[in-house]
């Protein structure tokens, strides 16, 4: 089964005339959202891979003779794991700067990679485009509205993973996401940064799942695991260059009762969250429903930012003496309050966020109305 995705709508997200980089988590349908594109496409195509030794001579030559004499037949190019190729951001500067009217495009399993590889060589000259898990808003438009809500609980277990949710049998889903944990989860971080002991970078994921919607402790988890402080936050960050995890920082208009120096951190996808944590029981079964739904919400909110160009700045908010919103967006110059709360009827207007910041606006995001907040 082929779900649609939201960039086959947008004739747009494909441009001649520039490099266009499509990146994202392992596993997520780049791929296949670039082969299913190709189908359609016209012209003289070439499809490669920086597993063919040839291509990685060729491309990572610096030789634009060698280069344009290989490729300037073509009206698509296509290159996937594209990270592999040495040097493959000045390779692909030579294409783009010599043939302005072919595609180009590039990916790779390693988006992080590929994306430090690119960098500086494409400076103007590349078009990036992120592809997440399934949305929401993907499946609404596929399937509509009362299959989301009849899916609900399914989606906050197992995940929004394209080949989870086209599996029938959840023993087949909770097998897939085992495996997506052991073999893929960490496979850039461990590969590239020379790091031995992947049992740290678990322990410190299964932490952070047991944290979502509070905020973390760099010292409380370097002593927890044995860390030093300055070493969690390196794997913190190479997380989130893996896109394993989303950082969120505090709101503050630089009042003193406003907490600014510590995170909250999400998870991609609520599946690989579970799979960190081995539960998969449905909601009524478990006692952190709060938190797969906060997480849930926020990334369904960030894949609608990203897919249909909200330019937003993402924060929570909270005072030294406990008020709170789980999430605040700023943008347009106004601040909008957003609170996630499972049970509908356990509603809670934030008074103080109203009251220090009295032209923003707050809404509580519950199973009755999330549907047009993320769709």
């Amino acid at each position: 089964m082929w779900i649609k995705r939201n960039y086959e709508s947008d004739p747009g997200y494909l441009q001649a005339g520039k490099v266009n980089l499509l990146y994202g988590p392992r596993r997520v349908g780049k791929t296949a959202l670039i082969e299913k594109f190709l189908n359609d496409a016209k012209g003289r195509i070439f499809q490669g891979s920086g597993d063919d030794i040839q291509l990685r001579s060729i491309l990572g030559s610096e030789d634009s003779v060698r280069i344009l004499s290989a490729l300037q037949d073509y009206d698509v190019i296509f290159i996937d794991e594209a990270q592999r190729i040495p040097k493959i951001g000045w390779g692909l500067k030579i294409l783009i700067d010599n043939l302005p009217q072919v595609m180009i495009i590039a990916s790779g399993s390693s988006s992080f990679q590929l994306l430090s590889q690119v960098g500086e060589p494409l400076t103007g000259r590349s078009r990036t485009s992120m592809l997440f898990p399934i949305s929401v808003s993907e499946l609404k438009t596929q399937f509509g509205g009362m299959q989301i809500i009849q899916n609900l609980e399914n989606y906050l277990v197992y995940g929004m993973y394209p080949e989870v949710l086209c599996l029938g049998n959840n023993n087949d889903k909770v097998a897939y996401l085992h495996e997506l944990r052991n073999s893929y989860l960490l496979k850039d971080i461990l590969e590239l940064e020379n790091i031995r002991n992947a049992d740290k970078l678990y322990d410190l994921l299964r932490l952070l799942s047991y944290q979502i919607g509070n905020e973390v402790s760099l010292s409380e988890l370097g002593n927890s695991l044995g860390l030093a402080k300055q070493t969690i936050n390196r794997y913190l960050e190479l997380l989130e260059k893996a896109f394993i995890i989303k950082k969120m920082s505090g709101y503050s208009n630089n009042l003193r009762k406003e907490v600014t120096k510590t995170h909250r951190y999400y998870f991609y996808d609520n599946g690989i969250r579970n799979a960190i944590v081995n539960n998969f029981n449905l909601p009524e079964q478990r006692n952190d429903i709060g938190m797969l739904w906060e997480n849930f919400m926020v990334m369904e909110r960030i894949k609608k930012q990203q897919y249909n160009k909200i330019f937003s700045n993402n924060y929570f908010w909270r005072t030294y003496d406990k008020k709170e919103v789980d999430f605040v967006e700023e943008r347009d110059g106004k601040l909008f309050g957003y609170e996630f709360k499972w049970n509908p009827r356990k509603v809670k207007i934030q008074k103080e966020w109203l009251s220090t910041y009295p032209n923003a606006s707050f809404e509580v995001i519950n199973k009755d109305n999330f549907l047009s907040w993320i769709e």
